[in-house]
């Protein structure tokens, strides 16, 4: 008798070996191609992204992408020649100017509408005095001067 099975029938469990017959196809994933592009994205590095962008050339663009890429261009271009000017710190500036939390008409300029503080690197002022500020804003809504919340305003 043979191992596990029915005489002269086929042995029954798993399989032992490589399997017989042609090597099964794997199902094509996306639109099918053709020899002559396979052997082509082959020469370009083929690796299926990757590679570089600039591995494999791309077909003719469309009107809208031809536009698009120009603004982009054009936006790359007008941002380097742009030149925005050094923020200065209100309080560093104007020694008269004082930062007291009895101050609410003060310190509501350094609030956002969703009653935030806002950053430095925004309002432009000073590490000294924006610790100063994030205090006197603290103990400004402690006391109901100022809101926690944007419902609040």
């Amino acid at each position: 008798m043979s191992e596990g099975g029915a005489p002269g029938g086929p042995p029954s469990g798993p399989p032992s070996g490589p399997p017989s017959g042609p090597p099964r196809e794997r199902p094509q994933l996306g639109p099918p191609v053709s020899p002559e592009e396979r052997a082509r994205r082959e020469e370009y590095g083929g690796g299926g992204g990757r590679g570089r962008r600039d591995d494999f050339p791309r077909g003719p663009m469309s009107v809208k992408a031809r536009l698009r890429a120009r603004a982009r261009k054009k936006a790359r271009k007008t941002k380097k020649k742009m030149f925005q000017r050094r923020k200065v710190c209100r309080f560093c500036a104007d020694k008269k100017l004082a930062l007291d939390y009895k101050e609410a008409k003060t310190l509501r300029l350094f609030i956002s509408e969703t009653g935030k503080v806002t950053p430095r690197r925004i309002s432009g002022t000073c590490s000294k005095h924006q610790r100063q500020l994030a205090l006197a804003i603290k103990r400004a809504r402690q006391i109901a001067l100022l809101p926690y919340a944007p419902g609040h305003m």
